[in-house]
């Protein structure tokens, strides 16, 4: 077994109204900075074992689909790298 970390990156999905993205985006429009839009997303960093990196995202990817994202409001994104070494 090889240590992993999996990423999973959650966001609402288009349409769906984003309250923190839209305050945030007056609030940076306010400061000056010009953009056209702007999406809030959660990102889970998960350290775990597994046999290659396919692994680690079959299991990250079960763990978005079973608690991390509501698939009815929610897109995710899967990745999966050989975690650094800690010094």
């Amino acid at each position: 077994m090889t240590a992993y970390t999996a990423t999973v990156t959650v966001r609402l999905k288009h349409g769906v109204l984003d309250p923190e993205a839209e305050t945030t985006k007056q609030n940076l429009e306010r400061l000056g900075f010009e953009l056209s839009e702007l999406r809030s997303a959660d990102r889970f960093e998960i350290d775990l074992e597994a046999d290659d990196a396919a692994e680690a995202e079959q299991r990250a990817e079960s763990m978005a689909e079973r608690l991390l994202a509501n698939p009815t409001i929610h897109d995710y994104e899967v990745s999966a790298a050989p975690a650094a070494e800690s010094t």
